[in-house]
């Protein structure tokens, strides 16, 4: 589905049904926002990996603008005031109230700077192997030297210049990077994906807003019951950086996953939808109700 809002058309699509039965009567759902990585890739993992909790929210499953099947504009656009913004005007759009927010990489670092700005619009906060700020390019780079082969080096150097010419380009950095990222990472699968890359949008990122983007000193604006997800062994968002993230925001809770990359949701996927399962909210429950059936 698409959504006309602000200068701009969004992709998103919405999993599991706006009512929940308790008893004889229906009562909303609670709503989640999911917010891909990148810049410049596209809903296609995020949204199967949180299927099985639609049927406890709403998933609503967003495309940043400038990627995936949302629609392309001037570069110049492609910036975290607009990302964040783009998901204020979504979430108005769809007429909701509080939303809970889930943001994975790329898509925790536009969360948080959402929920400095509109903390009286969030339920809940989930923020999934993030960084709070640009350092995390610098310790980046230092882990790839330490871990990474030469040509996972030689690979990279597109990455942190900002200059991937092609989505083609881009497929080729996730296959020579895929170890780097999981654990348990399969490149035969990897080939069988259909991702959507704009290196338009992650080109601006790595090259421009990302290098100065930091909302540490904003973090403790944030009310909403937050959980912050880490890697042990993931090399782009180091886990430290969402150690600090959690100490940072009043009353957040910490799960580190021992023995993930990255990609935390393909190296302990059954463990990590636990975790998620047992923060996001419930629709609400009224047990006289179903007393009475």
């Amino acid at each position: 589905m698409y959504a006309k809002v602000r200068d701009t058309e969004l992709y998103f699509d919405v999993e599991g049904s706006g009512l929940a039965r308790n008893g004889r009567e229906a009562h909303e759902k609670p709503v989640l926002f999911a917010l891909p990585g990148g810049p410049g890739g596209d809903q296609a993992g995020l949204k199967p990996m949180l299927s099985p909790l639609s049927d406890q929210v709403q998933i609503v499953s967003v495309d940043h603008r400038g990627s995936g099947r949302s629609a392309p504009g001037p570069v110049e656009t492609y910036t975290m005031e607009n990302h964040v913004d783009d998901v204020e005007a979504l979430r108005r759009h769809l007429g909701l109230g509080k939303i809970a927010l889930l943001g994975i990489s790329y898509g925790g670092m536009v969360a948080q700077t959402y929920a400095t700005r509109y903390p009286e619009n969030l339920s809940h906060l989930l923020l999934v192997v993030t960084a709070p700020d640009h350092r995390f390019l610098k310790r980046a780079q230092e882990i790839l030297a330490e871990r990474g082969t030469p040509e996972q080096q030689r690979t990279a150097e597109r990455l942190f210049a900002g200059e991937f010419e092609s989505p083609d380009q881009m497929r080729h950095y996730f296959e020579v990077m895929g170890p780097m990222y999981s654990r348990t990472f399969d490149l035969e699968e990897e080939r069988s994906r259909r991702f959507i890359f704009t290196p338009e949008s992650i080109n601006a990122a790595y090259r421009g807003y990302l290098r100065d983007w930091d909302v540490t000193g904003d973090l403790h604006r944030i009310t909403a019951p937050t959980l912050v997800i880490a890697a042990r062994h993931d090399w782009i968002c180091a886990p430290e950086f969402s150690v600090e993230i959690a100490q940072r925001i009043p009353g957040a809770e910490l799960r580190m996953f021992e023995n993930s990359g990255h990609n935390v949701n393909a190296d302990e996927y059954d463990a990590f939808i636990d975790v998620l399962r047992g923060f996001i909210p419930y629709p609400p429950r009224h047990d006289h109700l179903a007393e009475r059936v």
